[in-house]
């Protein structure tokens, strides 16, 4: 994960102004292991920031995506989920509660993955993304 400096540099860079909302989305991703909406890190941000609209969370989403500090994780729901390391890792999501959060992060069994899709594929992988889906250990608890 960045550090503020190294986020406030690269912001800078690509003619961004560097906002505390901006800092404080992209720390509320890189601080925790869940993986939120934009709904969740605006919950999460208002005590500290009320005055800070969701489209301002939106917009900081959609600046730190286009500066590549941030990924956008599309899980099949109705809205997507962010995640701070941008790092190739694969990711689990309870299909009870919801949770998502990463699963095996250092994506070496994604590697071992992708190569045999391209080997037995023909194309030349771009990019990828792998989810895993079930109950995680709260949610299996309870049924």
């Amino acid at each position: 994960m960045l550090t503020s400096q190294e986020l406030t540099n690269m912001l800078r860079e690509h003619g961004y102004k560097v906002t505390p909302q901006r800092l404080a989305v992209y720390e509320a991703l890189a601080d925790e292991i869940w993986h939120p909406n934009a709904e969740m890190l605006y919950k999460k941000l208002q005590p500290k920031f009320p005055a800070m609209s969701f489209a301002t969370v939106y917009k900081s989403i959609e600046i730190l995506h286009t500066i590549n500090v941030i990924k956008v994780l599309n899980i099949g729901e109705d809205s997507y989920r962010y995640d701070a390391n941008i790092t190739e890792h694969c990711h689990l999501h309870c299909l009870q509660c919801g949770r998502v959060e990463d699963a095996m992060p250092d994506g070496a069994a994604a590697d071992n993955l992708t190569r045999l899709v391209k080997a037995s594929s023909g194309y030349a992988i771009n990019t990828r993304q792998f989810f895993f889906y079930g109950l995680c250990p709260e949610c299996r608890r309870v049924h």
